[in-house]
């Protein structure tokens, strides 16, 4: 995975073969009962979206970009950021 991360994904290389790599780690974590997978690089978003998984996908990227657009225009949740 890391591999697939360093050496295609950050340098633009989108693979099939890659994408079923992921798509069998996911699928093997489903039989270990997982039931979310979290893409917590922002490279693998390129590979693996909600389509391409037998669970559902959390994007931190997005996840983020959403939360910091909610806080810049004040529909916070109730956290602060102390500045």
């Amino acid at each position: 995975m890391h591999r697939i991360i360093y050496d295609e994904l950050c340098h633009g290389i989108v693979k099939a073969d890659s994408r079923r790599v992921y798509q069998r780690v996911i699928e093997d974590l489903k039989a270990r009962s997982a039931q979310a997978v979290i893409l917590g690089c922002t490279e693998i978003t390129l590979l693996i979206g909600a389509d391409d998984s037998a669970l559902p996908v959390f994007d931190t990227t997005a996840l983020h970009a959403r939360a910091a657009v909610d806080w810049a225009i004040g529909a916070s949740t109730g956290a602060s950021i102390d500045t």
